[in-house]
Protein backbone atom coordinates (compact mmCIF):
# COMPACT_ATOMS: atom_id res chain seq x y z
CA UNK A 1 0.00 0.00 0.00
CA UNK A 2 1.36 3.32 -0.91
CA UNK A 3 0.73 6.47 0.98
CA UNK A 4 -0.07 9.77 -0.09
CA UNK A 5 3.15 11.96 -0.72
CA UNK A 6 3.30 15.36 1.16
CA UNK A 7 3.00 18.69 -1.10
CA UNK A 8 5.73 19.67 -2.90
CA UNK A 9 7.97 22.83 -2.16
CA UNK A 10 9.23 24.20 -4.89
CA UNK A 11 12.20 26.47 -3.45
CA UNK A 12 13.88 23.85 -1.80
CA UNK A 13 16.01 20.57 -2.72
CA UNK A 14 15.14 18.59 -5.98
CA UNK A 15 11.90 16.26 -5.98
CA UNK A 16 10.22 14.05 -8.50
CA UNK A 17 7.09 15.52 -7.80
CA UNK A 18 8.69 18.96 -8.19
CA UNK A 19 11.60 18.61 -11.09
CA UNK A 20 11.00 15.80 -13.19
CA UNK A 21 12.93 16.92 -16.60
CA UNK A 22 16.63 18.29 -16.09
CA UNK A 23 19.81 16.63 -14.50
CA UNK A 24 19.31 14.43 -11.46
CA UNK A 25 16.65 12.23 -9.64
CA UNK A 26 15.26 11.96 -6.31
CA UNK A 27 17.49 13.69 -3.12
CA UNK A 28 18.93 11.70 -0.83
CA UNK A 29 18.15 14.17 1.90
CA UNK A 30 15.36 12.94 4.31
CA UNK A 31 14.24 16.50 5.54
CA UNK A 32 13.67 17.39 2.03
CA UNK A 33 9.77 17.98 1.60
CA UNK A 34 7.63 16.47 -1.02
CA UNK A 35 9.62 12.90 -1.64
CA UNK A 36 7.66 10.09 -3.08
CA UNK A 37 8.43 6.41 -1.27
CA UNK A 38 11.23 4.74 -3.80
CA UNK A 39 9.63 1.79 -3.59
CA UNK A 40 6.08 3.57 -5.52
CA UNK A 41 7.44 6.11 -8.82
CA UNK A 42 4.78 6.98 -10.69
CA UNK A 43 5.26 8.22 -14.68
CA UNK A 44 5.57 11.96 -14.81
CA UNK A 45 2.33 12.46 -16.12
CA UNK A 46 0.50 10.99 -13.47
CA UNK A 47 2.54 12.66 -10.95
CA UNK A 48 -0.17 14.32 -8.89
CA UNK A 49 -0.15 18.18 -8.40
CA UNK A 50 0.51 18.99 -4.85
CA UNK A 51 0.48 22.66 -3.55
CA UNK A 52 2.86 23.57 -0.75
CA UNK A 53 1.29 26.03 1.65
CA UNK A 54 4.15 28.10 1.87
CA UNK A 55 5.03 28.10 -1.66
CA UNK A 56 1.06 29.64 -1.78
CA UNK A 57 1.94 32.42 0.61
CA UNK A 58 5.26 33.51 -1.41
CA UNK A 59 2.60 33.77 -4.68
CA UNK A 60 0.20 35.64 -2.84
CA UNK A 61 3.03 38.01 -1.36
CA UNK A 62 4.29 38.21 -4.96
CA UNK A 63 0.87 39.13 -6.31
CA UNK A 64 0.36 42.01 -3.95
CA UNK A 65 3.80 43.68 -4.24
CA UNK A 66 3.09 43.37 -7.79
CA UNK A 67 -0.17 44.98 -7.81
CA UNK A 68 1.21 47.85 -5.25
CA UNK A 69 4.84 48.50 -7.08
CA UNK A 70 2.86 48.62 -10.44
CA UNK A 71 0.95 51.55 -9.42
CA UNK A 72 3.92 53.48 -8.08
CA UNK A 73 5.54 53.06 -11.24
CA UNK A 74 2.59 54.01 -13.01
CA UNK A 75 2.32 57.56 -11.05
CA UNK A 76 5.52 58.61 -11.87
CA UNK A 77 5.86 57.46 -15.01
CA UNK A 78 2.31 59.43 -16.05
CA UNK A 79 3.15 62.51 -13.66
CA UNK A 80 5.69 64.78 -15.72
CA UNK A 81 6.40 66.55 -11.57
CA UNK A 82 8.17 63.61 -10.15
CA UNK A 83 11.17 63.74 -12.16
CA UNK A 84 13.37 65.16 -9.09
CA UNK A 85 16.14 62.59 -8.42
CA UNK A 86 14.49 60.99 -5.47
CA UNK A 87 11.84 59.99 -7.30
CA UNK A 88 13.45 58.95 -10.24
CA UNK A 89 15.03 56.36 -7.41
CA UNK A 90 11.73 56.00 -5.81
CA UNK A 91 10.94 54.76 -9.09
CA UNK A 92 13.77 52.21 -9.77
CA UNK A 93 12.79 51.06 -5.90
CA UNK A 94 8.93 50.35 -7.11
CA UNK A 95 10.15 48.50 -10.47
CA UNK A 96 12.70 46.30 -8.80
CA UNK A 97 9.75 45.43 -6.23
CA UNK A 98 7.33 44.66 -8.72
CA UNK A 99 10.06 42.60 -11.02
CA UNK A 100 10.11 40.93 -7.89
CA UNK A 101 7.10 40.18 -7.06
CA UNK A 102 6.26 38.85 -10.63
CA UNK A 103 9.20 36.43 -10.52
CA UNK A 104 7.77 34.79 -7.19
CA UNK A 105 4.30 34.29 -8.83
CA UNK A 106 6.18 32.82 -12.07
CA UNK A 107 8.54 31.02 -9.64
CA UNK A 108 5.22 29.40 -8.65
CA UNK A 109 3.98 28.72 -11.92
CA UNK A 110 6.29 27.28 -13.57
CA UNK A 111 7.26 25.08 -10.49
CA UNK A 112 3.75 23.33 -10.59
CA UNK A 113 3.07 23.55 -13.98
CA UNK A 114 6.22 23.17 -16.77
CA UNK A 115 8.44 21.83 -13.82
CA UNK A 116 11.82 22.15 -15.38
CA UNK A 117 14.80 23.24 -13.95
CA UNK A 118 15.41 25.29 -16.81
CA UNK A 119 12.33 27.58 -15.98
CA UNK A 120 13.57 27.44 -12.17
CA UNK A 121 16.45 29.15 -13.41
CA UNK A 122 14.96 31.91 -15.23
CA UNK A 123 12.65 32.89 -12.25
CA UNK A 124 15.37 32.21 -9.51
CA UNK A 125 17.20 34.81 -11.83
CA UNK A 126 14.78 37.10 -11.73
CA UNK A 127 13.98 36.96 -8.35
CA UNK A 128 17.73 37.54 -7.02
CA UNK A 129 18.20 40.34 -9.90
CA UNK A 130 14.93 42.03 -8.82
CA UNK A 131 15.32 41.86 -4.86
CA UNK A 132 19.24 42.96 -5.48
CA UNK A 133 18.19 45.75 -7.40
CA UNK A 134 15.30 46.46 -4.11
CA UNK A 135 18.28 46.75 -2.12
CA UNK A 136 20.60 48.79 -4.18
CA UNK A 137 17.72 51.11 -4.51
CA UNK A 138 17.56 51.66 -1.03
CA UNK A 139 21.40 52.41 -0.96
CA UNK A 140 21.22 54.85 -3.44
CA UNK A 141 18.01 56.83 -1.62
CA UNK A 142 20.14 56.79 1.75
CA UNK A 143 23.09 58.43 -0.27
CA UNK A 144 20.97 61.14 -2.00
CA UNK A 145 19.24 61.70 1.16
CA UNK A 146 22.62 62.38 2.66
CA UNK A 147 23.64 64.63 -0.31
CA UNK A 148 20.59 66.68 -0.20
CA UNK A 149 21.66 67.85 3.22
CA UNK A 150 25.07 67.98 2.84
CA UNK A 151 24.76 69.99 -0.62
CA UNK A 152 21.51 71.33 -0.24
CA UNK A 153 22.36 74.61 -2.10
CA UNK A 154 23.47 72.83 -5.09
CA UNK A 155 21.20 69.35 -4.52
CA UNK A 156 18.98 70.45 -7.89
CA UNK A 157 21.69 71.27 -10.25
CA UNK A 158 22.48 68.99 -13.67
CA UNK A 159 25.32 67.62 -11.92
CA UNK A 160 23.42 65.86 -9.10
CA UNK A 161 20.46 64.55 -11.82
CA UNK A 162 23.56 62.99 -13.88
CA UNK A 163 24.72 61.34 -10.40
CA UNK A 164 21.27 59.85 -10.00
CA UNK A 165 21.45 58.51 -13.45
CA UNK A 166 24.99 57.47 -12.56
CA UNK A 167 24.01 55.68 -9.92
CA UNK A 168 20.77 53.94 -11.55
CA UNK A 169 22.89 52.26 -14.44
CA UNK A 170 25.06 50.90 -12.07
CA UNK A 171 22.61 49.32 -9.54
CA UNK A 172 20.64 47.88 -12.25
CA UNK A 173 24.15 46.24 -14.10
CA UNK A 174 24.88 44.93 -11.25
CA UNK A 175 21.94 43.56 -10.26
CA UNK A 176 21.76 41.96 -13.81
CA UNK A 177 24.66 40.58 -13.29
CA UNK A 178 23.83 38.88 -9.69
CA UNK A 179 20.59 37.38 -11.63
CA UNK A 180 22.83 35.86 -14.95
CA UNK A 181 25.15 34.01 -12.12
CA UNK A 182 22.10 30.91 -11.87
CA UNK A 183 21.62 30.90 -15.56
CA UNK A 184 25.33 30.88 -16.78
CA UNK A 185 26.23 27.82 -14.63
CA UNK A 186 26.63 29.43 -10.97
CA UNK A 187 23.98 26.55 -9.55
CA UNK A 188 23.62 23.18 -7.77
CA UNK A 189 21.42 21.30 -10.40
CA UNK A 190 24.63 19.13 -11.31
CA UNK A 191 25.72 18.57 -7.91
CA UNK A 192 22.83 18.72 -4.45
CA UNK A 193 25.22 18.92 -2.00
CA UNK A 194 26.96 21.85 -3.12
CA UNK A 195 22.90 23.83 -2.80
CA UNK A 196 22.20 26.17 -0.70
CA UNK A 197 18.86 26.88 1.48
CA UNK A 198 17.64 27.73 -1.48
CA UNK A 199 17.89 25.87 -4.52
CA UNK A 200 19.46 26.10 -7.24
CA UNK A 201 21.65 28.85 -5.41
CA UNK A 202 24.88 27.43 -4.20
CA UNK A 203 26.19 27.69 -0.99
CA UNK A 204 29.28 30.37 -1.98
CA UNK A 205 26.99 32.14 -4.38
CA UNK A 206 24.28 33.01 -1.46
CA UNK A 207 26.75 33.31 0.97
CA UNK A 208 28.78 36.13 -1.21
CA UNK A 209 24.33 38.09 -1.56
CA UNK A 210 24.15 37.41 2.49
CA UNK A 211 27.45 39.21 3.34
CA UNK A 212 26.97 42.13 0.15
CA UNK A 213 23.90 42.35 2.45
CA UNK A 214 25.22 43.03 5.42
CA UNK A 215 28.33 45.36 3.82
CA UNK A 216 25.60 47.51 2.20
CA UNK A 217 23.29 47.31 5.41
CA UNK A 218 26.31 49.04 7.48
CA UNK A 219 26.99 51.74 5.00
CA UNK A 220 23.28 52.45 5.12
CA UNK A 221 23.30 52.82 9.01
CA UNK A 222 26.81 54.76 8.64
CA UNK A 223 25.52 57.19 6.15
CA UNK A 224 22.18 57.70 8.54
CA UNK A 225 24.21 58.43 11.53
CA UNK A 226 26.21 61.03 9.39
CA UNK A 227 22.48 62.48 8.18
CA UNK A 228 21.30 62.69 11.86
CA UNK A 229 24.41 65.10 12.68
CA UNK A 230 23.67 67.07 9.62
CA UNK A 231 20.35 67.10 10.88
CA UNK A 232 20.92 68.01 14.74
CA UNK A 233 23.49 71.27 13.10
CA UNK A 234 20.87 72.08 11.40
CA UNK A 235 17.95 71.98 13.79
CA UNK A 236 19.72 74.01 15.90
CA UNK A 237 21.09 76.90 13.85
CA UNK A 238 17.65 77.09 12.45
CA UNK A 239 16.46 77.61 16.22
CA UNK A 240 19.32 79.69 17.24
CA UNK A 241 18.10 81.99 13.73
CA UNK A 242 14.51 82.00 14.86
CA UNK A 243 14.79 82.35 18.76
CA UNK A 244 14.36 78.66 19.07
CA UNK A 245 10.98 78.54 16.97
CA UNK A 246 11.85 74.84 15.44
CA UNK A 247 9.25 74.59 13.41
CA UNK A 248 10.49 75.98 10.57
CA UNK A 249 9.43 74.65 7.28
CA UNK A 250 12.95 73.68 5.92
CA UNK A 251 12.87 71.82 9.76
CA UNK A 252 9.97 70.00 9.56
CA UNK A 253 10.84 69.05 6.01
CA UNK A 254 14.17 67.15 7.25
CA UNK A 255 13.16 66.37 10.07
CA UNK A 256 9.94 64.04 8.10
CA UNK A 257 12.86 62.78 5.62
CA UNK A 258 14.97 61.80 8.33
CA UNK A 259 11.98 59.67 10.22
CA UNK A 260 10.78 58.21 7.09
CA UNK A 261 14.34 56.71 6.23
CA UNK A 262 14.73 55.25 10.03
CA UNK A 263 11.34 53.44 9.09
CA UNK A 264 12.71 52.34 5.76
CA UNK A 265 16.15 51.02 7.10
CA UNK A 266 14.62 50.11 10.42
CA UNK A 267 11.79 47.93 8.33
CA UNK A 268 14.48 46.64 5.50
CA UNK A 269 16.66 44.94 8.59
CA UNK A 270 13.80 43.19 9.92
CA UNK A 271 12.58 41.84 7.09
CA UNK A 272 15.72 40.80 5.46
CA UNK A 273 18.38 40.11 8.25
CA UNK A 274 16.88 37.13 9.68
CA UNK A 275 17.19 35.20 6.25
CA UNK A 276 20.56 36.53 5.38
CA UNK A 277 21.76 35.32 8.99
CA UNK A 278 20.31 32.17 8.45
CA UNK A 279 21.31 31.74 4.83
CA UNK A 280 24.84 32.03 6.21
CA UNK A 281 24.69 29.68 8.73
CA UNK A 282 22.46 26.92 7.09
CA UNK A 283 22.27 24.60 4.14
CA UNK A 284 19.98 22.65 2.19
CA UNK A 285 19.80 19.53 4.62
CA UNK A 286 18.31 22.20 7.36
CA UNK A 287 14.62 21.84 7.83
CA UNK A 288 12.67 23.73 5.01
CA UNK A 289 10.26 25.06 7.68
CA UNK A 290 13.47 27.66 8.09
CA UNK A 291 14.04 28.20 5.22
CA UNK A 292 10.23 29.49 4.56
CA UNK A 293 10.21 30.92 7.89
CA UNK A 294 12.77 33.22 6.79
CA UNK A 295 12.09 33.97 3.13
CA UNK A 296 8.57 34.88 3.80
CA UNK A 297 9.18 38.17 6.33
CA UNK A 298 11.86 38.91 3.64
CA UNK A 299 9.60 39.64 0.88
CA UNK A 300 7.54 41.76 3.24
CA UNK A 301 9.69 44.72 2.80
CA UNK A 302 8.67 44.86 -0.45
CA UNK A 303 4.73 44.80 0.64
CA UNK A 304 5.79 48.02 2.97
CA UNK A 305 7.88 50.42 0.93
CA UNK A 306 5.14 51.30 -1.32
CA UNK A 307 2.75 51.93 1.78
CA UNK A 308 5.66 54.13 3.20
CA UNK A 309 6.20 56.80 -0.25
CA UNK A 310 2.60 56.57 -0.66
CA UNK A 311 1.29 57.87 2.84
CA UNK A 312 4.20 59.86 3.50
CA UNK A 313 5.25 61.31 0.33
CA UNK A 314 2.82 64.42 -0.49
CA UNK A 315 3.26 64.54 -4.33
CA UNK A 316 2.81 60.82 -4.56
CA UNK A 317 -0.06 60.88 -2.33
CA UNK A 318 -1.61 63.57 -4.34
CA UNK A 319 -0.75 61.38 -7.67
CA UNK A 320 -2.37 58.33 -6.55
CA UNK A 321 -5.65 60.61 -5.58
CA UNK A 322 -5.54 62.01 -9.03
CA UNK A 323 -5.31 58.28 -10.83
CA UNK A 324 -7.54 56.26 -8.24
CA UNK A 325 -10.01 59.27 -8.06
CA UNK A 326 -9.74 61.67 -10.22
CA UNK A 327 -9.70 64.07 -8.07
CA UNK A 328 -7.34 65.84 -5.09
CA UNK A 329 -9.08 66.48 -1.61
CA UNK A 330 -8.93 69.53 -0.30
CA UNK A 331 -7.00 68.81 2.69
CA UNK A 332 -4.41 66.89 0.56
CA UNK A 333 -3.84 69.61 -1.92
CA UNK A 334 -3.42 72.67 0.12
CA UNK A 335 0.26 71.19 1.73
CA UNK A 336 3.53 72.47 0.44
CA UNK A 337 5.06 70.38 -2.01
CA UNK A 338 7.87 69.09 -0.33
CA UNK A 339 10.12 67.10 -2.79
CA UNK A 340 12.98 66.78 -1.18
CA UNK A 341 10.90 64.45 1.20
CA UNK A 342 11.27 60.56 1.07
Amino acid sequence: MSEEPPATSSWLTAEPTAWPSGGGGPADNSTSSGMFPPEDPLPPGELPLLVNPWDIVLCSSGTLIACENALVVLVIWQNPALRAPMFLLIGSLALADLLAGLGLVLHFTCAYLLRSDSAQLLTVGLVVASFSASVFSLLAITIDRYLSLYYALTYNSERTAAFTYTMLVLLWGLSLCLGLLPVTGVNCLAEEATCSVVRPLTKNNIAVLSVSFLLLFGLMLQLYVQICKIVMRHAHQIALQHHFLAATPHYVTTRKGVSTLAIILGTFAACWMPFTVYSLIADYTYPPLYTYATLVPATYNSVINPVIYAFRNQEIQKALWLVCCGCVPASVAQRARTPSDV
